[in-house]
């Protein structure tokens, strides 16, 4: 096939506009995933987008194999969002349980909670409290 054929071209025009599709609704749904999970986050854009894309493709990859092969699940699709999101949501989960985000390495869970004793400035302190 030469290099200046029209089928060529088409070819790479789908794969371009299907690359950029997946990584502009990663992003959103890593976005989303981000907003709805309380707490700081880790990562930044790259991180977001990534989890939002391995997102898309659990979430997808999991209802396309419980519809049977049914139907086609695209990620632009509110089933393909919702799911997708869910998808962003459980990396997004992982990612901060095996970040360390939720316990310390060699420690117990840390359960942080007010302080009464102290007062600085009209706040109450907080104190981190390690339950052996």
């Amino acid at each position: 096939m030469p290099a200046d054929s029209p089928e060529l071209m088409q070819q790479i025009t789908d794969w371009a506009k299907i690359i950029l599709e997946w990584v502009g609704f990663g992003t959103l749904t890593g976005l989303l995933a981000k907003a709805i999970m309380p707490g700081k986050d880790p990562g930044g854009a790259v991180a977001t987008m990534a989890m939002g894309i391995g997102g898309t493709i659990i979430g997808c990859g999991v209802l396309s194999f419980f519809s049977a092969g049914k139907t086609l699940i695209t990620p632009i699709s509110p089933a393909g969002f919702c799911v997708a999101t869910g998808g962003a949501f459980i990396i997004l989960f992982f990612y901060k349980l095996l970040g360390g985000y939720y316990f310390q390495e060699g420690e117990g869970p840390i359960r942080r909670r007010r302080g009464h004793g102290h007062r600085t400035g009209g706040r109450a302190a907080t104190v981190v409290i390690n339950e052996d």
